[in-house]
């Protein structure tokens, strides 16, 4: 019964078909995108051989997500989010499109893949959001860390089986392949979202605009659980991202062989995969804020031995390591964010959480790149991780509501007179 309860709880898909249906063709449809992922970064070097092209692929990304993510959380609270979903879906599968033809007809034009890549986050800016609100409405609240879990299975395992793929069929019959691969893909996104039920926003849809989302904000930010979920994630990844100081510590430590690149690169992936994977006690954690916390300091944490780490073996089993603990937060970081908020802003809070976590990684990445600089990839890496874990501690401190808000675990009642889990939430 224990290693059962260790093991990813695979409840959500034998009790919710809408769920599974979701899940299997969100499963296939996101490696496609990763084989797309790799297929512009490697289109861009070879047509310019230049690391700050490659880079400017990586701020097509961030900065309309940034810049409109808040305003498509509007409007995913403004319409029915399955029809959303919908809509974004075909629009998407035109961009894949457009990739796969420019490819074919051998275009190579920057400026075509730069615009194709910033259609694409803008999309997802709606898509993304409208995606996270589903959860609540195919699964119990108890079942919800659970159904977070089984997601983020999916990310890591397409983040580190899409780009493999994508290699192996660059290598047997050029780029245009990956980009095919998304584009039939799509057939199973429409799969798994075709069989949704209409999803309208509870109560009086809202108007998106300014004020719309001047109203989500003015609720995160009373919400001290809210927000401290949502500061615990940005100070993670703005202090803590360390990819950008991976081929110089690959270099300095290593040998710099590309091989060892890769294994550092897939390391953190891996962690997450096996943190998934190991989820099954998730749903039984009453105090999820706590948890959320305690897990993001375990990040920076195998951040510090990382950088302090001598030897391959060690290096790799310390970021598999933090990725374990990242994947924690974030299961029950979902958790708290659907749970805490009411069906009529879930759209606007998940973009909020949408655009923290999508272009958070960027900035970290980027500190981390200017403390190198000044210093070492090494005291770098060491600096993020120790903020990172003094950034917790901080949040801890601030605002004991996160640490003490929870749901009770699914197998314990709630006692008379004993208060709902969802009234801590503010």
């Amino acid at each position: 019964m224990t290693g059962r309860r260790l093991f990813i709880d695979l409840g959500p898909l034998r009790e919710s078909p809408p769920f599974r249906r979701l899940w299997v063709g969100s499963s296939l449809s996101s490696i496609g995108s990763r084989m797309t992922g790799f297929a512009v970064i490697l289109q861009v070097f070879t047509l310019t051989h230049s690391s700050v092209a490659v880079g400017g692929v990586g701020l097509a990304i961030a900065l309309p997500t940034v810049a409109l993510g808040l305003f498509g959380g509007a409007v995913v609270d403004a319409f029915d989010r399955r029809r959303l979903v919908l809509g974004t879906t075909v629009a998407l599968a035109a961009v894949s499109a457009v990739f796969a033809a420019q490819a074919f007809a051998g275009v190579g034009q920057l400026w075509l893949l730069y615009g194709l890549v910033t259609v694409n986050s803008l999309l997802g800016a709606v898509s993304g959001p409208a995606r996270r609100t589903f959860l609540p409405r195919l699964l119990p609240a108890e079942r919800i860390p659970a159904g977070a879990a089984l997601n983020l299975l999916v990310f890591h395992a397409s983040t580190t089986v899409g780009p493999a793929l994508a290699g192996v069929l660059t290598a047997v019959g050029g780029l245009k392949l990956c980009y095919l691969v998304d584009a039939i893909s799509f057939a199973a996104a429409f799969y798994g979202v075709l069989g949704l039920p209409a999803m309208p926003p509870d109560g009086a849809a809202s108007r998106p605009g300014a004020r719309a989302v001047a109203d989500g904000l003015r609720f995160i930010r009373n919400s001290r659980v809210l927000a401290g979920a949502l500061l615990a994630d940005l100070s993670a990844m703005v202090l803590g991202m360390p990819i950008a100081l991976f081929p110089a510590i690959n270099a300095e430590r290593f040998g710099g062989d590309p091989r060892t690149l890769g294994l550092l690169t897939a390391a953190p992936a891996v962690g997450g995969i096996v943190g998934s994977a190991l989820s099954g006690s998730v749903g039984r954690v009453s105090r999820q804020g706590r948890a959320m916390l305690l897990a993001g300091a375990g990040w920076g944490a195998g951040l510090v031995g990382f950088g302090l780490a001598g030897s391959l073996w060690l290096a790799l089993l310390l970021l598999g390591t933090a990725g374990v603990a990242d994947v924690l937060a974030v299961v029950f970081r979902t958790a708290i964010v659907q749970v805490a908020t009411p069906d009529r802003l879930r759209g606007r809070v998940s973009a909020a959480e949408f655009v923290v976590g999508a272009g958070c990684p960027h900035l970290g990445n980027f500190r981390a790149g200017a403390i190198a600089s000044l210093t070492s990839p090494a005291v770098s890496v060491v600096s993020g991780g120790l903020a990172t874990v003094a950034g917790a501690a901080a949040i801890a401190l601030a605002l004991p509501a996160l640490t003490r808000y929870g749901a009770k675990p699914k197998d314990s009642p709630v006692r008379p007179g004993e208060p709902e889990p969802t009234e801590l939430a503010t």
